[in-house]
């Protein structure tokens, strides 16, 4: 019988490489990087549900990702028999949440991938109710800072902003990883990892048969969360970098079960953080540009 992380990678692999193909032929992406754009609603969310960032979907699986997979991680641990309950499988969960902590949330100041779009020429731009954008120091994106009229009236000045209107600006044009595909990507093979204890049972408590059926099923759910991630948003390379990240770590998990979190941290943020830099000196030529366009639109509403 084949790895059963394997066969969950083989379909991963095909749903992002196919949706993505997709996407570039049909233009059904949206560049979220681009910051003339990425404030705007998708071109297409009217149409396709899935293309809206308010769908169910999103709003109530993916940005809580984690913990769902938490969740039914801990359903099956707690109901297995005491001959697969073991504290190795806890200490696999906690070195993927560290992962997630480290490469989404914090790392000694901004995390992982907040550092790849700096590090890719990425600037800190604030989209204002006119429709304008503002580009702001980096600081202030990666302390998530609230601007407003009131607490930082230079950046103000040239635009008519209500005094108590307040937003947090965002990184844009560099090479901005996926975090969706990063995520599901990891979720969907680290509950593939913990399933194969369970099919490893001759026999099964109906607790544990409906905790099986729970995490498949929300294996099921992040497949398709997947494949609409890979068919809206991000550009082609922006979903292949979120896409290698955890398969690293799969190829580590499927050559040693135990390994040091050391190495697969360095091997992970190897991938994430050396990938966008081939790609460094095309993003600062694209910011130059976005500046131009940006030059000639307020040229045109003027």
């Amino acid at each position: 019988m084949p790895d059963f992380r394997l066969t969950v990678f083989s379909a991963l692999a095909v749903i992002t490489v196919g949706a993505t193909l997709y996407s570039v032929k049909y233009k059904t992406y949206l560049d979220t990087s681009n910051p003339l754009l990425t404030h705007l609603p998708h071109p297409l969310a009217k149409t396709h549900y899935y293309a809206n960032k308010s769908n169910y979907l999103n709003v109530y699986f993916i940005k809580k990702g984690w913990a769902w997979t938490t969740g039914a991680f801990f359903l099956s641990w707690l109901t297995s028999p005491a001959s697969t309950k073991t504290t190795d499988r806890v200490w696999k969960w906690v070195g993927e949440t560290l992962m997630w902590l480290i490469f989404t949330r914090w790392f000694f100041g901004p995390a992982l991938l907040e550092r790849a779009i700096v590090v890719t020429g990425g600037q800190c731009v604030l989209a204002l109710p006119t429709g304008d954008t503002v580009t702001v120091p980096v600081a202030n994106c990666l302390t998530r800072t609230q601007l407003s009229p009131s607490t930082h009236p230079d950046i103000f000045t040239a635009f008519t902003t209500p005094l108590d209107w307040r937003a947090v600006p965002r990184l844009r044009s560099g090479h901005d990883v996926s975090g969706h595909i990063f995520l599901l990507t990891m979720s969907t093979l680290f509950l593939a990892d913990q399933l194969r204890y369970s099919f490893r049972l001759p026999q099964r408590s109906v607790l544990h048969t409906f905790a099986m059926v729970a995490n498949v099923a929300l294996m099921g759910i992040w497949l398709f969360a997947t494949y609409t991630t890979s068919l809206y948003f991000h550009s082609p390379l922006e979903k292949f970098t979120g896409f290698c990240a955890f398969p690293a770590r799969l190829l580590l998990l499927i050559l040693a079960d135990t390994l040091d979190l050391s190495i697969v941290l360095g091997v992970t943020s190897f991938v994430v953080i050396l990938l966008p830099e081939v790609e460094a000196d095309a993003q600062r030529k694209k910011a130059a540009r976005l500046e131009r366009e940006r030059a000639q639109v307020k040229q045109q509403k003027d």
